[in-house]
């Protein structure tokens, strides 16, 4: 529990540097067959975190996000017109959905690390 919180906190720190609050995240760690622990998957980024821009942050309230929830409420609304209960696999995204999340991605990018996407 000591090294998720300190990452957390790490990863909270940078991400407020840049106006972002870290909501949430996941971190995986497991024990290589040495014994030795590692980080088994991504860690903060917009796949695994909820990060919300400090600025529009209000108690109460559904927040506005950098993260993959555009996708999924895309993904089950009628517009998709996909079941996520049902045997298909989701649809494709369209190009809509696509540039609005990678805007969304590049936006959280530049704002914690203060560089330009490229």
């Amino acid at each position: 529990a000591q090294i998720t919180l300190a990452v957390y906190r790490r990863g909270a720190e940078l991400a407020a540097g840049g106006g972002i609050i870290v909501a949430d995240t996941k971190i995986e760690l497991g024990f290589d067959d040495d014994g030795l622990l590692r980080l088994a998957d991504e860690v903060l980024t917009p796949d695994s975190s909820r990060f919300w821009p400090a600025d529009a942050w209000q108690p109460g309230r559904s927040q506005p996000s950098f993260d993959k929830q555009y996708v999924r409420d895309w993904l089950t609304s009628p517009e998709s017109g996909w079941d996520r209960y049902g045997q298909e696999p989701p649809p494709p995204l369209p190009a809509h959905v696509v540039e609005r999340t990678r805007s969304t991605y590049i936006e959280a990018y530049e704002r914690i690390t203060g560089l330009r996407w490229h």
